[in-house]
C-alpha cells in the first residue's frame, strides 16, 4: 500500500491534501505541532479505511526536522509521496530589529523544506519512484516582504531539485497557489476584504489540480487559468513595475489590517 506524508496536515491545504490522498487509496503520515488536532484528523481519515500514522513535530526545531527526515528515509516503511505544506503568514517587516518571526519562517518554510525534500529525494531515487510536492505561492513572483522572499526560495529550490532528479523516476512539483479559501488568512490575521471574489480558488480543486500536475511531471503548478494568466503577465512585466505594484499591495494590506485591528478593540 502506498503511503503519503503531509506536513501541516490538520488544516487548510494540508488537510485537503490528506483527504484527497486518502480518497486515492494512500495510507497517511500526518505531521503537525498540535497533538489534539492530529488525533482528530487521524480519526476522521481512519474512518475511510486508511492507516494513519501521526507525528507531532515543530518544524522550526531542527531536532524534530531531523527525526522526521529519518522517518522519510526509512526504507522499511517507505513514503511514496511527500507534501511539504507547513507554513504561516509573515507580518514582520524586513527592516524590523526583531528578526525572530522571519528566522522562524526561514526554518519552517525554507530549511525544513530542503531537509525533508532531500531526505525524500534520496530514499525515492534509490527506489526509482516517488513524488515530492512543495507548497509555495504566487507571492514568490512578487515582492511583498518576507513571505514573498521565502516562497521565491521554495519555488526556485524545487525547480533546482527537479533538475537534479531528472531521469531518476522521482517527480518534483512546486505548487504555487494564489488566494485559496481556507482558514489560513484568518489565522494569519490577513485582511481579505479587498480581494475580488473571482480570484479565490476552492481548496479541493486546488489539490486535485496539483496532484494531476504532479502526476504529469509538471514542475511548477499554478492552479486556475486566472492565476496562470496573471503570473505570465508578472513574468514578462518590468521588475520595477512589479516592485511598484507590490509596494501598493503592501501599503493597502497594512492599512486594511490596521483598520481591522482597530475595529476589534
Amino acid at each position: 500500500m502506498a503511503t503519503a506524508l503531509v506536513t501541516g496536515g490538520t488544516s487548510g491545504i494540508g488537510a485537503a491534501f490528506a483527504t484527497a490522498l486518502a480518497g486515492r487509496g494512500f495510507d497517511l503520515v500526518l505531521v503537525a505541532r498540535d497533538v489534539e488536532r492530529l488525533e482528530r484528523s487521524a480519526e476522521r481519515l481512519r474512518a475511510t479505511g486508511r492507516t494513519v500514522e501521526v507525528i507531532s513535530a515543530d518544524l522550526s526545531d531542527r531536532s524534530d526536522v531531523a527525526r522526521l527526515a529519518a522517518r522519510i528515509e526509512d526504507q522499511g516503511s517507505p513514503i511514496d509521496v511527500v507534501v511539504n505544506n507547513a507554513g504561516f503568514g509573515v507580518h514582520a517587516r524586513l527592516t524590523d530589529p526583531d528578526t525572530s518571526e522571519l528566522d522562524t519562517a526561514i526554518e519552517v518554510m525554507c530549511r525544513s523544506v530542503t531537509t525533508l525534500s532531500g531526505a525524500a529525494a534520496r530514499a525515492m531515487r534509490e527506489r526509482g519512484r516517488g513524488t515530492i510536492i512543495n507548497v509555495s505561492s504566487t507571492a514568490g513572483y512578487i515582492t511583498t516582504g518576507g513571505y514573498s522572499a521565502v516562497k521565491a526560495f521554495v519555488t526556485t529550490y524545487t525547480e533546482a531539485l527537479a533538475v537534479e532528479l531528472a531521469g531518476s523516476g522521482v517527480r518534483v512539483t512546486a505548487l504555487c497557489p494564489g488566494w485559496v479559501r481556507t482558514e489560513f488568512h484568518d489565522r494569519a490575521g490577513i485582511s481579505t476584504r479587498s480581494i475580488p471574489s473571482g480570484l479565490w480558488i476552492d481548496v479541493d480543486r486546488l489539490v486535485a489540480d496539483a496532484l494531476r500536475d504532479a502526476g504529469r511531471g509538471v514542475v511548477v503548478s499554478i492552479p486556475s487559468f486566472r492565476f496562470k494568466a496573471l503570473m505570465a503577465l508578472v513574468k514578462f512585466a518590468p521588475r520595477a513595475s512589479i516592485r511598484w505594484i507590490s509596494g501598493r499591495m503592501s501599503s493597502s494590506r497594512r492599512a486594511a489590517n490596521a483598520a481591522q485591528s482597530g475595529a476589534h478593540r
